[in-house]
Order: C-alpha cells, then sequence, then structure tokens
C-alpha cells in the first residue's frame, strides 16, 4: 500500500501518536487525511488535513464520517484511551470504557468504512494495539484486555476482508511518549519512531508491525512456558501449598 497519493482517515489524530501519524502522512505525499478526535479545535491545519469531529463510540457519529469521507483508502485506528485499572481492584465503569473505546470503537470503525475501502480497490487498515495486549501487569489489565481484543479482532479480519482485498496490519509498540503517560519516569519511545515503523510496514505489505525491541521481547514470551513469565505467580503457588 502506497501513502503517496492516498486518501487517509486517522482516529484520535489531534495529539500524540496520532497527530504524528498526519505528520508522516503529509511528508510521505498523502493527497488528503480526515484527522478525526472527540475534539477537533487542535488538528494540524494544513490544505491536505480535514478536521473531523469523531467520537468513534457513537454510532451516529461513526456512520456519519464513513458517508463523508468514503473517499478513503486506508484507516488507521489509533483512538484509545486507558485508565490504569487493574482488573480486580479497578473501577468496572473504567474497565468497561476502556473495552467500549479500544476494542468496540474500532470495531465499529471497521465495519463502517470496510463498504468504502472494498470500493476503492481493498485500500488498508491500520489497528494501533499495545505490547500490553501480550502481558499481564499490576496495573491497567482492563487497557491490556482491550488491546488484546483489537489482536485477536485484526487477525480476524485479515480473513473476513481478504476477499475484499483490504490489507489489514496491527501495530504493536512499548511504552511511548504521549500524554497518556506523560507522567511516568520510564524509557519510552517516540511517536515519530512508532509510526515510521507503522507506516513503513504498512507500506512494505507487512500483516504486524513490532515497534521497538521491548515489544519483539514480548511477543517472544507468548511461546514461553507461563512459569518463566510469571515467575511471582508460581512463588505464590508453592507457599500456598506449603
Amino acid at each position: 500500500m502506497h501513502i503517496n497519493n492516498a486518501v487517509v482517515l486517522v482516529t484520535g489524530a489531534n495529539r500524540g501518536i496520532g497527530r504524528a501519524f498526519v505528520a508522516e502522512l503529509l511528508a510521505r505525499g498523502a493527497a488528503k487525511i480526515y484527522a478525526a478526535a472527540r475534539d477537533a479545535s487542535s488538528i494540524v491545519d494544513d490544505p491536505r488535513v480535514v478536521p473531523v469531529a469523531l467520537d468513534i463510540t457513537n454510532a451516529d457519529a461513526v456512520a456519519d464520517a464513513a458517508s463523508f469521507a468514503a473517499d478513503v483508502n486506508v484507516l488507521i485506528n489509533n483512538a484509545g484511551i486507558t485508565t490504569f485499572a487493574p482488573l480486580v481492584g479497578g473501577n468496572l465503569d473504567d474497565i468497561r470504557r476502556e473495552m467500549e473505546t479500544n476494542y468496540f470503537g474500532t470495531l465499529a470503525m471497521v465495519r463502517a468504512f470496510a463498504p468504502a475501502l472494498a470500493t476503492n480497490g481493498g485500500g488498508s487498515i491500520l489497528n494501533v494495539s499495545s505490547a500490553a495486549a501480550w502481558l499481564g501487569l499490576e496495573h491497567s489489565n482492563g487497557y491490556g484486555a482491550s488491546k488484546a481484543a483489537v489482536w485477536a479482532m485484526t487477525n480476524a479480519l485479515r480473513v473476513e476482508l481478504s476477499g475484499q482485498n483490504t490489507q489489514v496490519t496491527g501495530l504493536y509498540m512499548a511504552s511511548t511518549d504521549t500524554d497518556m503517560i506523560a507522567a511516568f519516569d520510564m524509557s519510552k519511545n517516540t511517536p515519530q519512531a512508532v509510526v515510521i515503523a507503522a507506516l513503513d510496514g504498512l507500506e512494505a505489505g507487512e500483516l504486524e508491525v513490532l515497534a521497538d525491541d521491548e515489544t519483539r521481547t514480548v511477543k517472544a514470551t507468548l511461546s514461553a512456558d507461563p512459569v518463566t513469565t510469571y515467575p511471582q505467580a508460581v512463588r505464590h503457588i508453592h507457599t500456598q501449598a506449603g
């Protein structure tokens, strides 16, 4: 899929990774970018950028966007939230909100735009997920579960949309320097580095983009024995048994 002269819609485009997507798409020669966000007032000002006020959890707004942007041939599902909620101690409403936005909102966008992509030759979908999809933590597991659901959805969409020649790519990354985790002092990717890796992979026809070494390491643990990945659980079990 070539970005040059493409018509692209990016959700969550007003800041962080979404804003970096818009900048890199412009640099790569996209013909038009529908930059969608709940608050579209801070979208990049450029003749090729069309701001779109969009809440991906609102079915009517999603349908209106699909009608308005019917010439799209690349859909980048970047919008997402985290509340840092653990599954047991966290607020269940927060966990539901993460799933509603990250999974059901992304799915709503795909369902709404798939017909337009088919009409326009198939095109591409890029779903933004996370290394948290593959790793249990002491926090943020509501977010991780929602991103694991996005991973499963992305795999399934490749099959369901193959008949209309739509390329479906998943993007996975470790901690990235956005407003979402600005308060945390840790090693972080830059949004620009993640976006460059994502669009390089999309243009190369890759179905999965692992944006950094940490993500590649986490993905590799999927084939490991959980005893190795979660030694704290093993110690607890042995303590209880003793």
